[in-house]
């Protein structure tokens, strides 16, 4: 082993680990904010997707089953049901509690209804709103379209 390497130290101090774990800190506590919102913003988005989904879902399966289904907005429960109009029968639940949004009642009223031919009882307008008040609207026509705007 050479004379001159037995004096020297190889590594950081403590003082240099300090100062980056400081740094490292202060911008994790800068991007915090921008990570929610970007959090919220992509439930948010996923839920409007998936809403969408299952309005789209309601007038299929009344055309391939010819029968009426009803699809009922529970607000307080946080759920969309979709259930047979004319006899017993729930054939799918979505829940949205965890999703971070709030769906507001439609403006026909909490239940639609598609017919067979895939048409709506009457057009709808439903709002969904993020956690950042940020608003999503769905229309259905009176032709049972569904569309997000």
């Amino acid at each position: 082993m050479p004379k001159e390497s037995l004096g020297r130290e190889q590594g950081w101090s403590l003082i240099e680990l300090l100062i980056v774990l400081a740094i490292m800190g202060i911008m994790a506590v800068l991007a915090g904010p921008s990570y929610q919102s970007i959090v919220a913003r992509g439930q948010a988005h996923s839920a409007t997707i998936e809403i969408a989904s299952e309005l789209r879902l309601a007038r299929q399966l009344a055309m391939a089953r010819r029968e009426r289904l009803r699809v009922i907005f529970d607000r307080e429960g946080r759920t969309i049901t979709l259930r047979r109009a004319d006899a017993e029968g729930i054939l799918h639940v979505y829940r949205y509690a965890d999703k971070g949004v709030v769906v507001e009642e439609p403006t026909a009223g909490p239940e639609l209804l598609f017919h067979p031919s895939g048409r709506s009882v009457t057009p709808t307008t439903i709002r969904v709103r993020d956690s950042q008040g940020r608003e999503t609207t769905f229309t259905v026509s009176i032709t049972g379209r569904v569309s997000v705007s």
